[in-house]
């Protein structure tokens, strides 16, 4: 177990703080983190939204005999299952990545899980939400233990920069191409439905439209059959923290690859290094050409192209 998350609460925080100052833990800073230490073979961050961070080798003696028994006072790690029953259920689950990136496509993943994929991810502590993973290269392998899990089902559609542009002009909202994506992914994953033992009795996603009807309205013949759950920061549930590194995994390679072929590093996000590649690409290969690696509808086109000061 390398990885532990869990929410504090302002007095928790205050306590872990305390605890770690005794402790002798190196204090560092954190984007974000209301404090950040580290000794040893472990890190923590504890953030200011409330969530915290436990990282390392000695991940789990952390959490067994400091977080759980001094700071939380009860003990959930190994039963979180009896806990809460409805995390062994089989189910799919959906994210994406790339919308906020104005070069590079737009990815969308979905991932069947069931009881054993569960538990053997529940016990490597390593498979969460790909916000929390920095290295792209980490990023890489968690979508190789992915894929090679025993009874996990996987799909990804990526959607390139061309077929985006001509999406966007055609539904007129970023929200309808993700409902059409996250829709596509989860007919897809229902085709494979022979492999999925046993069958998935929903399908989880994060709920990104301020209308749950956006994507009930996109599902199509199969996924209308699913029962879909739409919740604010799902990623919190394995099989969408699942979907959310294979998404990430197929976008940082296309963008890589994208790259390779045209000659121009293409940075991830919206960045000034984002205007500067925007340039550089245009100057080599034209502005009439910046919808093949670009999304347009972004402001950066009007940057990058000359319309609008930086």
């Amino acid at each position: 177990m390398h990885c532990h998350t869990c929410k504090l609460t302002p007095e928790q925080g205050a306590e872990l703080r305390a605890f770690l100052e005794q402790a002798g833990f190196e204090f560092r800073t954190v984007p974000y983190a209301a404090f950040a230490a580290d000794k040893g073979k472990v890190g923590v961050v504890f953030y200011t939204s409330g969530k915290l961070v436990v990282q390392g080798k000695e991940t789990r003696e952390f959490v067994e005999f400091v977080l759980e028994p001094q700071i939380l006072k009860e003990a959930r790690l190994g039963y979180e299952t009896t806990l809460n029953p409805e995390l062994l259920l089989p189910r799919l689950g959906v994210d994406e990545s790339g919308k906020g990136d104005f070069f590079g496509p737009l990815c969308v993943a979905g991932v069947y899980v069931n009881e054993s994929v569960v538990k053997a991810w529940m016990e490597s502590g390593e498979i969460r939400d790909s916000k929390n993973i920095s290295s792209d290269k980490k990023i890489a392998e968690l979508a190789e233990v992915i894929r090679e899990t025993p009874g996990c089902v996987s799909t990804v559609v990526p959607i390139g920069n061309e077929a985006y542009n001509r999406l966007h002009a055609k539904l007129g909202s970023v929200n309808a191409i993700l409902a059409w994506g996250h829709a596509r992914v989860i007919e897809n994953l229902l085709g494979q439905k022979h492999r999925m033992n046993p069958p998935p009795v929903r399908a989880i996603s994060d709920q990104f439209a301020r209308s749950k009807s956006t994507v009930e309205r996109a599902l199509m013949s199969l996924g209308r059959q699913m029962e879909l759950i739409q919740r604010h920061k799902a990623e919190a549930d394995l099989a969408v923290a699942a979907a959310s590194i294979l998404a990430r995994h197929e976008f940082v390679s296309r963008l890589d690859q994208l790259g390779k072929t045209y000659g121009v590093k293409l940075p991830k996000g919206a960045s000034p290094a984002v205007v500067a590649a925007g340039k550089k690409y245009v100057e080599a290969h034209g502005a009439g050409r910046l919808g093949t690696v670009a999304k347009l509808h972004f402001r950066t086109t009007q940057v990058v192209t000359g319309g609008l000061p930086e």
